[in-house]
């Protein structure tokens, strides 16, 4: 890769992080969505993070059958627009996600989303940015 910027889904394989999170968006079809026009900001939750959930969830959710449950909880890390680490610092605030969820966005300290960290923010792209989270979102049961 070259220092050109990229759109999410090819900035996400080019990181080599994501590859969990990238065979998700493909198994739900997602990935024309989001390596369209935008903007997207994306909370990309870690290889690691998909780690840490129960053994066998990434698997069960991969499977064509699971693909709607597996669409809405991808769909909880995307929000429509292009929102960057200084516009949440300090703020607290409830986000609509491209979804319809809402998501839980704390910058007091540092930046949580639902709880989950982000780690490295601000990824910019072509058509939005990437936020690393160190957890996967999961839906309010």
């Amino acid at each position: 890769m070259t220092d050109q910027t990229h759109d999410i889904v090819d900035t996400a394989v080019a990181a080599g992080a994501f590859t969990t999170l990238v065979a998700a968006v493909t198994a739900a079809g997602l990935v024309d969505t989001l390596k369209s026009a935008g903007p997207f900001t994306v909370f990309a939750p870690s290889d690691e993070a998909f780690a840490a959930l129960p053994a066998g969830t990434v698997e069960d959710l991969v499977k064509p059958e699971n693909k709607d449950k597996l669409t809405a909880i991808l769909l909880l890390h995307v929000l429509p627009g292009q929102v960057m680490a200084a516009d949440v610092t300090g703020k607290v605030m409830d986000a609509v996600t491209a979804g319809g969820a809402t998501v839980h966005v704390d910058g007091a300290d540092g930046v949580t989303v639902n709880g989950a960290k982000v780690v490295t923010a601000d990824i910019a792209c072509t058509n939005g940015v990437i936020h690393v989270i160190d957890a996967v979102l999961l839906p309010k049961a």
